[in-house]
Order: structure tokens, then sequence, then C-alpha cells
């Protein structure tokens, strides 16, 4: 990782091609401020986006577009870290953090749509009601009822009377106060539900466009974001500008700026950045060391000006890398053999040499580190082959023998830093433990498809928090969180009742240092019963081309498009 960020500014200072040329300026309109409207900005997905419905999705990279049509009721500020009003303008927290009340804005207006005659109507409370009804409901497109069953009062029960059908009525803790009131009653304290609230997949929708599409709601967004859908094909997904959203800038100008936002797809990273070089794309997320001259060529080509112009930004990711187990299988209930796994891994010679550098061995638990929590004091895996050894020998399979072959889900292309770090995972548990584990390449889709059948034993997992709380990671093992037909995050099947007793009284704790002493708690017990195989954490690389103005992220990978500005065409 400081190897590439070194190599990238180094490059950088001898770039003095332009990607001028296009379109003529003085056919834009010119905003307060030196900012113009129009323009397209395009980026690059590795991973097909099956759905635009909020409650459908929770990968980031459908994340990127659904944070773009949708919105919540509250939102993370992209610079400060901080929650602040979004659809809410404002929003109050009793004393015993139980009871939420939240203020809906004036003037925010959905998508004009056929689902209301053609034109948008304004966004109302029984909107938000439903929108988080539908979130909590047991219907088979809701993908994110973990979120909120456990949390809001009465949830629970609507969530099991609510498989097929909606009842009426909606979640009893939910409540329309007025036209522009919801009130959200908690089952007990949670200090962090206005972070948790801000998640993208809560993103509020109306009951005519869920009325109308049924469905084929996932094809049909109709938010109240910047922007809204023009095009979703196996090809490309295209937003176009929402000529009557709701936000201004600090100049007063009326966003987006933005014509289009165009999403494509690659094969690989390296087809990725040559479409950058090419300026055919205007963003590129997650930079591997390996791909870098994939980008810049040679430093001739830097010096005679023949790369794009560009800009590098880094952040600090909330990432955590991990292989996951299917804990209940045969091949996992015994943690002794979970134990060997992590520890037959050398964390610290993947990063350094497979990975060039690039990222930061976890050997403090599972919760990275963020400014609310510091994981210094978990105690993690360390490479140790002759007790990994010892381990999977006690547990039976001494020397390996009888440990039945298995194959790990990754899903990643063949040859790229993802695959070439879990062969160096795969080579390094088969050389210490002498069983014979095989990397098997797939689709996320065809990841899920595999664990939900109970075929995968092993898997590449990824968590990027929805929102800065040691408690979005710690979810994951939560027993609560586990759903036989897959509507929950818990897939490792992991269950521990001491964690299960940590965790509810870091969600009832009003005390952020209590709370977070019951969250290290359970983040010590993934690791004491190896719950999983955390393998590192790492930094955000962008990289984007300097035409494109305003562009902001931060360490949830958030990306706000409404802001951005072209300042020249390619």
């Amino acid at each position: 990782m400081r190897n590439s960020i070194l190599y990238l500014l180094i490059l950088f200072s001898f770039i003095i091609s332009s990607c001028g040329g296009g379109a003529d300026d003085t056919k834009k309109l010119k905003a307060v401020g030196g900012k113009i409207y129009g323009g397209e900005f395009s980026f690059m997905s590795t991973e097909k986006i099956e759905s635009l419905f909020p409650v459908s999705v929770s990968d980031v990279y459908s994340h990127r577009i659904i944070s773009q049509v949708f919105e919540s009721l509250l939102k993370i500020d992209v610079a400060t870290m901080k929650v602040i009003p979004n659809i809410a303008e404002s929003f109050t927290v009793s004393e015993d953090a139980r009871i939420f009340t939240f203020k809906i804005r004036k003037g925010v207006m959905f998508h004009d749509d056929a689902c209301f005659g053609g034109k948008g109507r304004e966004v109302n409370a029984e909107d938000v009601k439903f929108s988080l009804d539908m979130a909590c409901s047991g219907l088979a497109l809701n993908t994110i009822s973990y979120l909120l069953v456990n949390k809001i009062k009465g949830a629970k029960e609507f969530n099991l009377n609510s498989k097929k059908t909606l009842p009426k009525g909606g979640v009893s803790g939910i409540k329309v106060l007025d036209p522009s009131t919801v009130e959200i009653q908690l089952s007990e304290p949670f200090v962090g539900f206005d972070k948790l609230i801000t998640h993208n997949s809560l993103g509020i929708f109306s009951r005519e466009a869920y009325e109308k599409y049924g469905s084929e709601i996932n094809k049909h967004p109709v938010g109240t974001g910047a922007f809204m859908l023009e095009t979703f094909n196996n090809d490309r997904i295209v937003l176009k500008r929402n000529p009557n959203y709701w936000r201004k800038d600090d100049f007063g100008n009326k966003l987006p700026f933005l014509d289009k936002v165009i999403l494509t797809y690659t094969k690989d990273k390296k087809s990725e950045l040559l479409a950058f070089r090419n300026k055919k794309i205007d963003l590129v997320l997650e930079i591997p060391v390996e791909e870098i001259e994939n980008v810049f060529g040679s430093l001739e080509d830097a010096q005679n000006g023949k790369n794009v112009k560009h800009k590098v930004e880094t952040e600090s990711n909330l990432h955590m890398v991990y292989m996951a187990f299917a804990c209940e299988s045969a091949e996992f209930k015994d943690e002794r053999v979970r134990k060997a796994f992590n520890l037959a891994i050398n964390r610290q010679n993947i990063v350094d040499n497979i990975l060039e550098g690039e990222g930061y061995p976890a050997l403090n638990g599972f919760v990275p580190n963020m400014v609310s929590y510091s994981n210094s004091k978990i105690k993690g895996f360390q490479y140790n082959p002759e007790l990994a050894k010892t381990l999977l020998a006690d547990a039976g399979y001494k020397n390996g023998v009888n440990f039945p072959a298995l194959e790990i889900y990754v899903n990643t292309k063949e040859g790229s830093s993802t695959h070439k770090m879990y062969k160096a995972i795969v080579s390094d548990i088969n050389s210490t433990l002498n069983i014979q584990l095989k990397v098997k390449l797939c689709t996320i889709k065809e990841r899920n498809t595999e664990i939900l059948s109970g075929r995968a034993k092993l898997w590449k997992g990824g968590w990027v928090a929805d929102y800065p709380d040691p408690e979005n990671f710690l979810c994951l093992f939560y027993s609560p969180n586990i759903d036989e037909k897959g509507g929950a995050i818990n897939n490792f099947k992991f269950r521990n009742t001491e964690f299960d007793s940590y965790f509810q009284k870091a969600l009832k704790e009003l005390n952020n240092d209590k709370r977070n002493e019951y969250l290290a708690k359970c983040d010590q017990l993934v690791i004491d019963h190896a719950a999983a195989v955390p393998i590192l954490t790492d930094d955000l690389i962008i990289m984007v081309n300097v035409r494109v103005k305003d562009f902001k992220t931060n360490n949830l990978q958030a990306m706000d498009f409404s802001t951005l500005y072209i300042k020249e065409q390619r």
C-alpha cells in the first residue's frame, strides 16, 4: 500500500497531458462559484448489479448506485463522519434511547414516474413508515431484516406474519404522529440507532411504486435521490439527472450538476485500469500494486504526456477481508479445526510479499480500528504452524489424514490480487496441515447460492462498514441474525451464548465506554472460538480524472455524486 501510493505520486508529478477536447463549454450552463452543469461521469464494476431496490441489496457494489437514487432519513457526512439530517430535517432521542422521533423535510419529491401518473409527489411520514415496515418484513425480496427486527418494538412479530403479504398496520413500534412526523419505539435502548438508520438499504420509497411494479420493483427504482434510472440492462446502468431534487450546494446551486452517471462492467481490474488510461471512465477504486503500469505505462510515457491527468486519494478503510467457515458443518463444527486454519496462515508474509505491502495484517480481532473503538487489546491469531498441526491432530486429523478435500469459494477473477492472496492462504493451509484445499473462482451470486445451499464450507468474505460503529461488524456473529433461508447475515451460523449476552448488553448500554467494553469482549470471543479467519484490513485508493471536480469519499466508501461537476469534456 505504501509502495503503491509513493509510485502513484511520483508519476503524478510528471503527468502533463490533459483530456480536453469534446463539447463546446459555452453550451453548458455555468453555476455560481465556477461550477458547471452538464456532462457524464463514468465508472466500472467487476460485479453485476442484480437489483436496484434498497431492501434487496447488501453489497457495496449495489450501494454505490442505489445511494444515488434513494435517500435515508439520516446520513453520514462524508467529511466529518457525523450523523446529519437528510430526508428527516431533524430528529430527537429520548433520554433512555428507546424513542427516536423524526421530522420529515418539506419539499422532498419522489421521482417523476408512471406509478404517480407521470409526476412525482412529496414524501410524507406514511412513506417512511411503509419503507421501514418493508425493511422489517419477512418477504423474500427483503434481505436486510436483520438490521431492524431485533431492535424495533413489534418488528419480530411483524416479520413472522409478513412472509407473503404486509399485514395492515405495519410494525407497532413505527408510528405516524402526523403527516410529517414518525416515531420509532425500540424494544431496548440502542444509542447507535441514529447511525444504523443511515444505512443505504434503508432508503425511502413509496407504496405506489411497490404496488405498481410488484416482483419487478428491483428494476424500477423510484426514490428521492439526485439521480433517476434511465437504463438498466446486462451491459450498463445509466442514471440521469433528477430535475426536481431538493438539495442545493453552499453557493445555492441546485443539485446535481451532472447530466448522467454511467456504470459499465469489466472482466478484471486490468481492463478497468486500461479504460481509465484511455479516458473511457473517470474513476477507479481499489487499485492493486501490480496493475499500476496498466494505467501509467512507463515513466517515459508519463514524461511524454501519454497518460491521463488524474489525482489520487486515499482513505483508511473500515473494511475487513476474511475467510468464512460454515461453523455447523461436519468439517468445521470443531473449533480446534477452525483455530488450526487460523494459525496456519502467515498474514504478515501475505501482505508484505504477495500484496507488495498493500494492506495491514489482521492481528487484533475482527473489528478494524475506528475513531470510536480501539482493537489494540484484542489478542488475535499469530502465525504458529506447529500449534496448528497439534490442534488438527487433537481434532482427529493427524497429519491431515481423513480431512476431506474442500473448495473455498472466492468471488474474483483469475490472476487478480485477490486470487493471488487466496492462493497464498490455501498454500499456507495445505502445506502446514497436509490437507487438500482448492480455490473455486465464482461471482458473488454464485458464491451466495452455494452458501445458502450449504454446499460451501469455506468462502471469501469482506465487510465494509455500513455505519461507523463496531456493532456493525460484530452483528455478523449474533445468533439471532441466523436465517436458514438466507435472509440475514450470520451465514457462518456461529452460535455462542456468551457472545450473544455481551452483544445484547452493548446494544442496551448508554455509556459509550462501557458499551465498547462489551463490544471488545465480543470481538475477543470471535477470536477465541475462531468464528472466522480475519485476514487483513486495507486502505481505499481512488484514482479520479482531474476533469471531475468535488469528488469525495470516506472510509465507509460512501460516494455522493450529486456534488460532482465536470470541468471539461473528454
